[in-house]
Order: structure tokens, then sequence, then C-alpha cells
């Protein structure tokens, strides 16, 4: 890389610092080991080669870079890299709520009808709020995961239905809540007429949005009172690390069982699956949940972050996926 690619490339990296983020020239200073003067000439320069308009056109060498092998290793058929370098997680997931509001704009901006699946998640939700307002009334949004609290209200866990708002498409939603009461209430909602013909519809997506959970104390399922402390200690006995839909991932990539199944009602997942999945996640604490989904080869696509890359890349107990087959 030549001189005027990198300086190029710095100015990349500080734009999606200072407008992303809200990191003042100081501290973008600190993180590139800059003066505060340089930092200033480097967020000037960026909006002078017309990097910054909605988003920052001109993507960090090194982050490009980090997807390519990403997606070599891992057999994904897409992945962005987002910088991260000397960021908290807050930020970080800014950064990947906008790149991942850009990836799927590459999909709903088709004029084509499409169907789109889309699962639950707080990324999820913070990329589809940065996603621009959309003429697409021809496309379908289908929801993945029951919305339908114990009082017949829905939650904030509606994710789809905003993703149909942005787009002023069509929304199915999935009638029922993420966990029935039991088993047997669980078999009323998963057989009803109207379950099938959405469970359906979302099978036969054309891309599917989804996002990673992982599985701890004071995770979103347990804060949010969907899974108590005791089922968190024992999921954690079980080496579950990640979690998509309610369905639990272990460290090892495979699919967890546990007491929480026979209530699930969200449509199912398969690993290896030929459909377009495309997670997105990333940040410190997030690290082993993203793991466990790539060695599942649970989807095939991601939007992460760079240190993410970075030690997924690096993990030398991780092995191509070319080599496990």
């Amino acid at each position: 890389m030549d001189k005027d690619e990198k300086k190029l490339e710095l100015a990349a990296r500080a734009a999606w610092m200072y407008y992303v983020t809200g990191q003042t020239q100081q501290d973008i200073a600190q993180v590139l080991g800059v003066s505060r003067q340089v930092a200033q000439r480097l967020v000037s320069l960026a909006r002078e080669q017309g990097m910054v308009k909605v988003h920052i056109t001109h993507p960090v060498d090194r982050c490009l870079k980090l997807a390519e092998q990403m997606q070599e290793k891992f057999g994904l058929a897409l992945c962005r890299v987002v910088p991260s370098m000397g960021l908290d997680d807050e930020k970080v997931e800014q950064m990947i709520a906008l790149d991942s509001a850009e990836v799927i704009s590459l999909f709903v901006s088709d004029e084509k009808p499409l169907t789109v699946a889309v699962g639950s998640g707080r990324m999820l939700r913070a990329a589809i709020n940065e996603l621009p307002y959309l003429e697409r009334p021809q496309h379908s949004c289908v929801s993945l995961i029951g919305a339908i609290a114990r009082d017949g209200s829905c939650t904030r866990y509606d994710v789809p239905l905003w993703m149909a708002e942005k787009t002023q498409g069509k929304y199915f939603i999935l009638p029922a809540p993420l966990f029935a009461d039991s088993a047997e209430d669980r078999y009323q909602w998963c057989n009803h007429r109207i379950y099938h013909a959405v469970a359906e519809k979302a099978q036969r997506a054309d891309v599917t949005f989804i996002g990673i959970g992982q599985i701890e104390r004071g995770c979103p399922l347990n804060v949010d009172g969907f899974i108590t402390d005791k089922q968190v200690d024992r999921l954690k006995e079980q080496r579950t690390v990640a979690e998509m839909l309610g369905h639990f991932i272990g460290e090892d990539g495979q699919r967890v069982s546990s007491e929480l199944d026979e209530t699930l009602t969200s449509i199912p997942l398969k690993p290896r699956t030929d459909r377009k999945i495309i997670a997105f996640a990333g940040g410190r604490h997030k690290y082993s949940a993203v793991r466990a989904v790539l060695i599942g080869q649970w989807i095939s696509g991601l939007v992460t972050d760079e240190e993410t890359a970075c030690r997924l890349l690096a993990d030398d107990s991780l092995l191509p996926v070319a080599s496990q087959s």
C-alpha cells in the first residue's frame, strides 16, 4: 500500500469514528496515534474525497482483507468487517448496525418482489433503524420468531414489523409467543393453519437476516424474562454460548437440547443449509457466540468487527471449512 492509500485509509477510519460513533477529534488522535491537528485534517480529507455521504464509501483496506479471509476460512458467501480498533462494545455495535443496514439495502433495494425473513435482537433492530425508508410494497417481510407476549400484546422482539414499515411491504407475523406455556400449548400454536402458512413462507425466503445472542446472566433473553437465572445456569452447564431465535448452540457449534425446546415456537434452523442466512453480531461480549455459530456453519453471511475477525482468524483451533469436510 503506497503512502497516499495509507493516508486515505486513515481518513476512512477517522471518518467512521467521527461520524458514526461521535468520537471527538482528540479521541481519534489518541486511537490513531496522531496529533489532534492531524486527526482534524484526516476528517476533512474524508469529506473532501467524497467518502462521507449517508455512509462512508471508502472502506478500510485492512477490514476488506479480513473480510476476504473470513469468507475463505468459514465458507461464507458474504462477509463485512467494520473498524473497531480502540472502541468499546457500544460504539462497535453502532458501526455494525450502520454497515448491516447497507447490506440489507443491497437486497431490499431490488425492484423484483422479494421475501425477506427477519429474526430478532437488538443488533438487528439497530440495523433496521439505520435503513432508509424505501418504496418496496412488492416485498414481503416474514417473521421467524413469535412476538406475542402472554397478555396478547406484541413485544419489542417484533423486529420484522419494523422492517416491513421501512420497506412499506406486506408483513407476515408468526402467530405465537416465543415460548409457549407448555408442550401442549406449543402444539396448539404451531399446528394452526396460519402458523403453517407463515412458517412455509419463511423457509422459502429469498434472504434471512438474523441476530446472534450470547448466553449468560443478564443476556437479553434473561433480562426480558424469557428464560430464568436457573435456566441460564443450566444452559451454561451444558457449555451453551450462543442463541438464535431461541435455538441454543454450544461452544462446539452443535445444537444444545434443553427443557426449553418443548415450548419453543420459532422457525427451525439447520446448519450447513443452502438458505441465504446473514447474521449481524460483534463486540467482545459476543465473540464466543459468533465463534460457535461459525464453527457449526449456521450462517452464510456475517457482518462483524475487525477485533472479532482478527481473533477468529488467529484461532488455530478453528479449521477452515474445507478442512472439516
